[in-house]
């Protein structure tokens, strides 16, 4: 393995365990607000709901602190050429997320936590509904980052080749940062949904805090099904045309469509053969991939093999079966969340217990399918830092030893498993004690 790819290596283990948190707390936090919205009308098993889960959602926001600030600091310590090129734009938007929204959200926490009756009922909804606010905030400044890296706009060039800043507006207004963080936010509340509805079917299947769990698994139902639609189209359909119109050669590997032609298929199961350029075993629905991002029977969709391989993703079996990963879960959640729907509005959703084995059962995937779609993005725009103008390989820093870097990663290793081992303990503590009693 070769510097670069250890910097790179340590830097996706990192960053793909910090971003088991956020996911979590920015999908809880629209759920919290929306049990407090029910709370608010008087609904006492909602407000003990949201007593509950703002404990799950403390301790994981701590998680995503502790996790989140050594990835500021690689920018420095293993990505210094790129920080030194591209720090002037990028340093704007990850400095906006610490200023004004990880102290909005880390603020009103705290009230949320141990205010309620000082604030009120109203104003423990407002700062629920502000909690929320800040926390969807801080994933807006952190997706616009990663949005211009994706489709840089909004910067200059100096003669030194340093890029600097010409205009925030730009950079926060991109239209690959609105549909980036429009289905990041649709992923985040699928993780909040299934999350919230496994641990009420597991309460279900105990018959302990039946009341509280029943508010659990109906408002993570409907809520799971919409943004898992939602996830699929608008948002899924808009990202995907983005990618076609400004990285289409990363369009062509996550499709596993080698070879261009006016009628393409849609692949369902396939593996892709690099060395013959073709998929073996391949299932495809006719014409659909043409028609998905043409809207007509009849559009080019330019193949693989049209592209430079220098311009190809690296290792494109990998971007093709996690993007597959993500869009198959994504079908199961539309069928599960819709499932539970069906079962919801017919009243019998608290006897169906093989469903609420699914629903307790189904807890890992939306991480996994999360994951996935990082991983398709991220993957998807190598060999590029910012597409198009500074590659991967120009960004690590090379005075920081390949030796450095694999001795840093074991020693990360090792405490982000003492604090899986701590935030396991806890959790698992919160839910064992259950929601509190309900007050008649």
């Amino acid at each position: 393995m070769s510097s670069l790819a250890v910097h790179r290596f340590q830097f996706a283990f990192t960053v793909t365990y910090h971003y088991l948190y956020p996911q979590l707390t920015m999908g809880l936090a629209l759920l919290i607000l929306v049990l407090k919205t029910f709370a608010l009308r008087g609904e006492e098993v909602a407000n003990e709901a949201v007593r509950f889960w703002l404990k799950i959602f403390a301790v994981t926001f701590v998680m995503g602190v502790v996790t989140g600030i050594p990835l500021e600091f690689q920018f420095g310590t293993n990505w210094a050429r790129f920080a030194d090129q591209c720090g002037g734009v990028i340093g704007q938007t990850l400095a906006m997320e610490g200023v004004f929204a990880f102290f909005l959200e880390s603020s009103l926490l705290y009230g949320l936590l141990y205010g309620e009756k000082r604030l009120g009922p109203w104003g423990h909804w407002l700062a629920a509904l502000l909690l929320w606010i800040g926390t969807w905030l801080s994933g807006y400044f952190i997706v616009c980052t990663n949005a211009w890296m994706q489709h840089p706009v909004g910067f200059t060039e100096d003669t030194n080749g340093i890029l600097q800043l010409e205009s925030i507006a730009a950079v926060l207004t991109n239209p690959w940062a609105i549909a980036e963080y429009s289905h990041t936010m649709v992923g985040a509340v699928i993780t909040g949904c299934f999350t919230m509805a496994s641990i009420g079917a597991f309460y279900l299947l105990r018959e302990q805090s039946v009341d509280v769990a029943r508010r659990f698994v109906s408002v993570a139902v409907v809520l799971g099904l919409a943004a898992s639609i939602a996830a699929a189209f608008p948002t899924g359909d808009a990202q995907v045309k983005l990618i076609l119109k400004h990285q289409p050669v990363t369009f062509a590997a996550m499709e596993g469509h080698f070879h261009t032609t006016d009628k393409a298929g849609l692949v369902m199961i396939g593996q892709p053969d690099m060395e013959k350029m073709e998929l073996d075993n391949p299932i495809k629905i006719p014409d659909l991939l043409t028609v998905m991002t043409h809207g007509r029977w009849v559009g080019e969709v330019r193949g693989l093999q049209d592209f430079p391989n220098d311009q190809w993703p690296d290792n494109v079996p990998l971007l093709y079966y996690v993007y597959h990963i993500m869009v198959g879960l994504g079908t199961l959640f539309i069928a599960t969340m819709g499932w539970g729907a069906v079962q919801l509005g017919r009243g019998r959703l608290w006897q169906s217990r093989g469903l609420l084995w699914v629903l307790m059962l189904a807890l890992p995937f939306p991480f996994i399918a999360n994951t996935a779609g990082w991983l398709t993005t991220e993957l998807g725009r190598q060999p590029w830092l910012v597409y198009g103008i500074f590659h991967t390989a120009d960004g690590y820093s090379t005075q920081v030893s390949y030796g450095n870097v694999v001795f840093t990663l074991l020693g990360f290793m090792g405490m982000y498993t003492l604090l899986s081992i701590f935030y396991f303990f806890v959790t698992t503590h919160i839910i064992a004690s259950g929601p509190g009693p309900v007050e008649s």
